[in-house]
């Protein structure tokens, strides 16, 4: 049962798969929408220009019957009269035409918007298969356009005779009607008949661009298992992300505690926290954090620490400062200067009593650590 749920396509497509369907030429796209924005603009542009229009090309009419009769003895006046009434038909048409490439073009925008792909211009061989043909033929897809084409046949067949019979009246009269009036009557029988056509594709088109949005987001949906694998090619394996993440830690963990035996001093808290310090004369501005830690790695600080005789102090606040202001490698903070200076006068002092001998130096003790360094205070508590 796990197995047939991580089959199962339940999420929605990722941004990444999106684009890659893009990249392929495979966006929504609805057919009766275009169609119907054109066929729109197409019939009002109709229905606002038609009276220009019609002036037009019946000047154009009687401008390419009337023929003066030099015209008949001469083909180059003949060809030239022709190509200016060709030109005349043209330009009446000219705004017309201007207005459905508009369309044409800006009808993609209201779904998917404009897409050119090469990979959609590629040969698949794959569609030339009959098999697959006849599984496409078969499918639920095929079922809704078959359902689909058979409702805008019965609607839009069913507007026309509606709009027809309206107009019955009217379309037996003509001919008792003159030339003009009937030319004109004519016209706008067309233009409402044909409006009321389009208007019925509004509807079949206000239908397909939902259903076409929600074919093409179901078709994209991704198995919970698509997902987890996406997620792993863009950020990484989690797992492996953790290990390396790990044993970083544990290489720097290895490195720091490399750092103790080269240590002055360790500052502890004295079992919470330790913090190695060192300082070099003339190489180094101020003392550096070489090693910190708390509990479990505070107790390995103080361990290797006085495995290499590296000087150990309980100096809680300044342990505590130096933990919470300071990362590996860093410079002390300016404002603790005179507090570890008088733990390194301490450390110098044990240094050459080991070697020389002599009267053996008293652990400092009160160190001066300003009170904002120190979060016990900050916290209010005491560790």
């Amino acid at each position: 049962m796990a197995e047939e749920s991580d089959l199962e396509r339940t999420e929605p497509a990722s941004p990444k798969r999106l684009e890659q369907a893009r990249e392929e030429g495979d966006v929504p796209r609805s057919r009766e929408l275009s169609t119907c924005t054109v066929l729109l603009a197409a019939g009002g542009s109709l229905w606002a220009m038609g009276d220009g229009l019609i002036r037009q090309l019946n000047h154009a009419l009687i401008d390419g019957l009337s023929m003066e009769r030099t015209l008949a003895y001469d083909p180059a006046l003949l060809f030239s009269h022709i190509g200016k009434n060709l030109l005349d038909v043209m330009l009446a048409f000219a705004p017309i035409a201007a207005l459905l490439v508009i369309v044409a073009l800006g009808s993609p925008l209201l779904i998917g918007g404009w897409l050119f792909s090469a990979k959609a211009l590629q040969p698949n061989f794959s569609r030339m298969n009959p098999v697959s043909g006849l599984g496409n033929m078969i499918s639920a897809r095929a079922g809704v356009e078959l359902i689909k084409a058979i409702f805008k046949t019965v609607l839009v067949g069913g507007v026309a005779w509606t709009v027809i019979m309206s107009q019955k009246n009217a379309i037996f009269g003509l001919p008792l009607e003159s030339l003009r009036q009937g030319s004109a009557h004519v016209g706008h029988m067309m233009g409402v008949c044909f409006l009321a056509i389009v208007g019925a594709l509004v509807l079949i088109a206000a239908i397909d661009a939902p259903y076409q949005m929600w074919h093409y987001a179901n078709k994209l949906k991704m198995t919970h298992q698509e997902v987890v694998q996406e997620s792993k090619e863009a950020n990484g394996n989690p797992q492996i992300k953790a290990k390396i993440r790990a044993q970083q830690r544990e290489m720097a963990r290895r490195r720091m505690m490399a750092e103790i035996p080269t240590a002055d001093v360790v500052v502890t808290n004295p079992t919470h926290f330790a913090v190695a310090l060192k300082y070099t004369e003339g190489g180094m501005r101020a003392p550096k954090v070489v090693a910190k830690g708390a509990d479990a790695v505070a107790a390995k600080i103080r361990e290797l620490a006085a495995e290499h005789r590296v000087p150990l102090l309980e100096a809680p606040p300044l342990a505590r400062a130096l933990y919470k202001h300071t990362d590996l490698g860093d410079e002390i903070p300016e404002i603790l200067y005179a507090a570890v200076a008088e733990v390194l006068a301490y450390v110098f002092q044990l240094r050459s009593f080991r070697e020389r001998g002599g009267q053996k130096p008293a652990e400092p003790s009160d160190l001066q650590v300003p009170p904002e360094m120190d979060p016990n205070n900050q916290a209010g508590a005491s560790v």
